[in-house]
């Protein structure tokens, strides 16, 4: 599906429902750990999608800080934390659309040496 004429946003709008939409086919028992990411915040969430309802949620919001590589680290750390006290070990990364490095990639890092299997 080549569509030259779309904006930037809709591209990732496109990427995210088409990574969205394997994921929950191929992993549909597994929660499913998404990180949605503007120019000031980083939100992460651990979602059932069976159920419809966020389990765990983490963001830069929470801990009162803007989005930065260092503060993608301690929100992945947070969310892996409260993760495994709700006994929540394995999940399938969401990364929304966007590209896997920089903030994406350090919340990833963070989450799995915190605990989190993905």
């Amino acid at each position: 599906m080549k569509q030259l004429n779309v904006n930037r946003k809709a591209r990732r709008s496109l990427r995210h429902k088409r990574l969205t939409n394997r994921l929950k086919r191929e992993d549909n028992q597994k929660p499913r750990l998404v990180v949605s990411k503007s120019n000031n915040h980083l939100i992460a969430q651990i979602v059932d999608d069976t159920v419809g309802k966020t389990l765990v949620c983490s963001s830069t919001k929470q801990l009162k800080k803007t989005a930065t590589v260092a503060t993608a680290t301690l929100v992945g750390e947070d969310l892996a934390k409260k993760a495994i006290a709700k006994n929540i070990k394995e999940v399938v990364f969401d990364r929304g659309g966007s590209p896997y490095h920089g903030q994406i990639k350090a919340l990833a890092t963070a989450a799995r040496s915190g605990g989190l299997k993905f």
